[in-house]
């Protein structure tokens, strides 16, 4: 078939292809497919397109393990065992992948840890990255304690996206959740992130049954007034975090709570690859999103790929198999050569997770060493 021809051989196949197609053919001359076609899928690579046609643009880096909070869901109470300093990514080596991965197609990248603001060249990075040509976004997942204080020098970096963790709008529940405090600086770093024009500033929200679930309509009345998006995340198992079925709180459990106090509650639309449901009130500044990775996955759809802080390639966050990126590179691997352990592992990728019963059983890293 052509899409076997396509992974065979590659994306100069598909780009003769399609030109044949909507090029030469008069009748699809003029054809919005055939041009969407050609526009789209000349630059794509076959390595980052997996077996189910899952084209994956983009990439999530981890720049640490370490992180100044002990979030119950990420990390367990004792801690966890920290990779020796000298088999981390170095800066130099985090631009390299990158360069390789863009240059491949990918089109958004996410700097994740650990808490990735503690990283002392965080700025130096994001600033090295902004310079890949063909990189469309820069964001960075973080907890928020070191944001306001780092937001302007990483927006003049490149920095354009934002996603602040907060569970909580209770200050005693933040520090109950977290075992720190910090929550006022948390909210300084959404007000900042706002102030600098952010939109939306996404606040991820993992709710946890007899945590924080009664909280949901006091998160959806936080968007009344600040242009926020509050995404509720189902509670997933990791290694560490005592997952269990009775913690997690669905999608349509929690969006039958809100409908009940706004029941005219609407469906936004979203982008095929999207991990989340959105919805508004209307009228609120700001928006709510589920991300429903437990009870209605979105593998099918899946565009993402991880790196973690010590060098591995994950192709699926529940997935246990993995790939040391940084053992290739510094053994001296040519571009070409990484190419092809890439293209091997995202060509293994599965078609679907495990589910989240036989997820919770298996073992994998604590959310913390995987890089959220």
């Amino acid at each position: 078939s052509n899409l076997s021809l396509f992974f065979l051989f590659g994306k100069s196949y598909l780009h003769n292809y399609m030109r044949e197609c909507f090029i030469l053919a008069p009748s699809y001359q003029e054809g919005r497919r055939g041009r969407f076609l050609l526009e789209h899928a000349a630059p794509f690579s076959a390595f980052l397109t997996d077996s189910f046609g899952r084209q994956h643009n983009y990439l999530r880096i981890s720049l640490t393990e370490k992180c100044n909070l002990r979030c119950q869901y990420c990390m367990p109470e004792e801690g966890v065992q920290l990779t020796p300093k000298s088999e981390l990514l170095t800066a130099q080596e985090i631009i390299s992948l990158a360069r390789l991965f863009v240059k491949e197609g990918v089109e958004k990248i996410r700097l994740t840890g650990g808490e990735p603001l503690i990283r002392p060249d965080v700025v130096d990075i994001v600033g090295q990255l902004y310079k890949l040509e063909g990189l469309k976004t820069i964001a960075v997942t973080t907890n928020g304690i070191n944001l306001a204080r780092l937001l302007p020098r990483l927006k003049e970096a490149g920095l354009n996206a934002i996603n602040i963790s907060l569970d909580t709008l209770v200050p005693a529940k933040f520090e109950f959740i977290v075992r720190r405090k910090g929550f006022h600086k948390v909210m300084e770093g959404i007000h900042k992130a706002t102030e600098l024009g952010y939109r939306p500033v996404k606040v991820n929200c993992v709710v946890m049954r007899g945590f924080n679930e009664d909280e949901l309509l006091g998160f959806v009345d936080f968007t009344k007034d600040l242009p926020v998006d509050v995404r509720f995340i189902e509670y997933m198992p990791f290694d560490g975090n005592r997952w269990n079925f009775k913690k997690m709180v669905s999608y349509k459990e929690m969006l039958d709570t809100i409908k009940q106090r706004w029941p005219e509650l609407e469906k936004l639309p979203c982008e095929a690859s999207s991990t989340a449901k959105s919805y508004k009130v209307p009228h609120f500044q700001g928006q709510i999103s589920f991300i429903t990775s437990m009870s209605e996955h979105f593998c099918g759809s899946c565009n993402r790929l991880r790196i973690t802080a010590d060098g591995n390639l994950k192709v699926c966050l529940f997935g246990n198999s993995e790939v040391s990126l940084r053992d290739h590179l510094r053994s001296g691997a040519s571009e070409e050569e990484l190419v092809q352990i890439i293209g091997a592992a995202v060509g293994r990728k599965k078609k679907q997770h495990a589910g989240m019963f036989n997820i919770s059983q298996m073992k994998n890293r604590p959310m913390i060493l995987i890089g959220g």
